[in-house]
């Protein structure tokens, strides 16, 4: 079993920056992919950026290419969202994800779904 707690998110103006962390359980953290998803109201829930277990392989959404960058500490068990240059159609409630099974290539780290673990979203707000 896997918990994931999120952190960070809040009001920020547009063109801001704000520092999203993912706190996880579990003995086996460094061998988990992990990401951020997003959903905004009345939207899907979508692929924002993921980093597979070992930093080696990460991805991005288009929309958020060059503004935000994801890492990860497996020492501290936590998965970090840096997002800069912040605009308002960011604003939505984040997600972190975990996948404890083998996973990699963008098809796979952009999907998430009930196999997998999800924190309890923090929300991002962004004001122009």
């Amino acid at each position: 079993q896997v918990q994931l707690v999120g952190s960070g998110g809040g009001l920020v103006q547009a063109g801001g920056s704000l520092r999203l962390s993912c706190a996880a359980s579990g003995r086996t953290f460094s061998r988990y992919a992990m990401g951020w998803f997003r959903q905004a109201p009345g939207q899907e829930r979508e692929f924002v950026a993921a980093i597979s277990w070992n930093g080696g392989s990460i991805y991005y959404a288009d929309s958020v290419k060059g503004r935000f960058t994801i890492s990860r500490d497996n020492a501290k068990n936590t998965v970090y969202l840096q997002m800069n240059s912040l605009k308002p159609e960011d604003t939505a409630v984040y997600y972190c994800n975990a996948k404890d099974y083998y996973c990699s290539g963008y098809v796979c780290l952009s999907s998430g779904g009930p196999q997998d673990y999800w924190g309890q979203g923090t929300q991002v707000t962004v004001s122009s």
